[in-house]
């Protein structure tokens, strides 16, 4: 029975850890160096098209946000490459997807 109980453990404690890793902008930048990000971000192999007027994920339509799917995508297209979620300081790799309004974006991720 002490087995069966270890075992179980052991299971749950793996079941809630997740590989997933997402690239996100700071908060508390200027909407001027999110604009930079997405900016890089799109003009370097990121796909934007999500974040365009009608894509799934242009709601909310905050710099913010579009700053948020924008770097992911360009640090899911480098394959999480070290250094391809910095943008000089102003972005950060994170386990949780960011928080969004619109249930019709989906953020992909990668492994850590």
């Amino acid at each position: 029975m002490a087995v069966y109980v270890v075992g179980l453990a052991f299971l749950l404690a793996f079941a809630s850890y997740s590989d997933a890793s997402y690239c996100v902008c700071n908060s508390g930048l200027s909407d001027s160096v999110l604009q930079k990000n997405i900016d890089y971000a799109c003009g370097n192999g990121a796909d934007c098209s999500q974040i365009n007027q009608n894509g799934a994920c242009f709601n909310p339509n905050t710099v913010h946000d579009h700053c948020n799917y924008a770097v992911n995508s360009y640090y899911q297209k480098k394959a999480n490459i070290p250094g391809s979620c910095d943008f000089q300081g102003s972005a950060t790799v994170t386990p949780n997807p960011p928080a969004t309004a619109s249930s019709s974006c989906v953020y992909p991720s990668g492994s850590r």
